[in-house]
């Protein structure tokens, strides 16, 4: 390792410190900040970002596909594949992504009755109750304790008896919502996130923004804005980021809103010892008490360009439309064989009817990579992928 690298290896090990530091003082003024200064502030960011694009001309729902995506795509999936090789052994594989798991939840997701009739395509077809998966995790590629963490979650949700021929035939009667508790994606397009994985290949992912070279300032800037200490993933809202159909002609971004309040309590701070896991204690403390729902909203694309496919850092403006309900009831989920069950779960977007076909460059790219691996994780653990009923039982 030469000098070069050293000096910003220890940068980086310092900014990581100083945002962890940061982190533990955020209960004393984070909400106010957020409440006078994150709407306006994410709106000038918006501006900057919309200024350098380019209105390439698109329709409603409307792809285009770059030539390098294919590129981008194997880079994203290999230097992923080092990421768990470096980081895990056979047997304690975690996810590539959404690594650290929270808790997986049992619920139900009903569906409206009076969602607008141009909304009632495919799951939103018509009123009706499924059972569902919900899986909580922290963002990857480490397990770190929550207080180390980057302040950012994901919400999976995994919808089963859903009739229809699948785009992804590996399962037969399932619809899946990924969903993460920032409005915007990490990075714009595939072409930038091979670039993402690579610099936290190196481990130090913070020069991906910061690379003088090649710098991402607005992105970084959009996601601090929701990026925080978090107290319960019961308690955040979360957003698709990317888009998906709504039926032939119409495209949409979906997000889970809590209707709950839950326990946020975060034993230690600001300068104390935070126990390793106190987002799925407050999980737990929350779950023994009373049962929790979201509401599953969704928004339309109204303008194709302002409101992009394949550029998921820029923030959709139209309302959101209530859909659905999700409910989750007071529940133990910390059994050894939920656990296990939990490592032959998948969670992909592609588990889907045609009617919500995943959207852009992205999502095209989530197909293959969350397949692979998957694939590749449940082969190290030497374990199988399984479907869920919602009938499995972990007593």
């Amino acid at each position: 390792m030469n000098i070069k690298h050293k000096i910003l290896m220890w940068l980086h090990s310092f900014l990581l410190q100083l945002m962890h530091f940061e982190r533990r003082l955020e209960p004393w003024f984070r909400s106010a900040w957020n409440y006078l200064f994150r709407e306006p502030v994410a709106w000038v960011i918006q501006l900057l970002i919309n200024i350098q694009r380019k209105d390439e001309g698109l329709k409603i729902a409307e792809e285009k596909i770059d030539a390098d995506e294919q590129e981008s795509l194997d880079k994203i999936i290999d230097q992923m594949a080092d990421q768990m090789r470096g980081r895990f052994k056979p047997g304690g594989y975690e996810r590539g992504g959404n690594s650290k798991t929270h808790g997986v939840l049992h619920a139900t997701v009903t569906i409206r009755d009076d969602i607008p009739e141009h909304c009632r395509v495919g799951v939103f077809a018509e009123a009706k109750t499924y059972p569902a998966y919900v899986r909580y995790a922290g963002p990857g590629p480490n397990v770190p304790a929550d207080i180390e963490d980057v302040g950012f979650m994901s919400m999976s949700v995994k919808l089963m008896g859903v009739p229809g021929k699948k785009l992804m035939p590996e399962e037969k009667y399932t619809q899946d919502f990924i969903t993460v508790t920032t409005p915007t994606f990490v990075t714009p397009n595939t072409r930038e996130n091979a670039k993402l994985q690579y610099w936290s290949l190196l481990d130090m992912s913070l020069y991906y923004f910061l690379n003088p070279k090649d710098t991402h300032l607005l992105d970084v800037a959009m996601q601090s804005l929701w990026n925080e200490l978090m107290s319960n993933p019961l308690g955040q809202r979360y957003w698709s980021c990317v888009p998906y159909l709504l039926g032939e002609g119409q495209a949409m971004m979906y997000s889970f809103v809590p209707r709950t309040e839950v326990y946020k309590k975060i034993p230690g701070l600001p300068f104390g010892h935070v126990p390793y896991n106190y987002l799925r204690d407050n999980m737990v403390n929350t779950l023994n008490e009373k049962d929790v729902e979201f509401d599953l909203m969704i928004q339309l694309q109204t303008d194709a360009h302002k409101m992009p496919i394949e550029n998921a850092s820029v923030r959709w403006t139209s309302p959101f439309i209530p859909v659905a309900t999700v409910h989750i009831p007071r529940q133990q989920f910390e059994s050894k064989a939920l656990i296990e069950f939990t490592k032959r779960l998948k969670m992909n977007p592609w588990h889907c009817l045609a009617e919500h076909r995943p959207l852009g460059n992205q999502s095209r790219a989530r197909q293959r990579m969350y397949f692979e691996l998957s694939k590749f994780r449940q082969k190290m653990n030497q374990t199988s992928h399984i479907e869920p009923t919602g009938d499995e039982k972990f007593d």
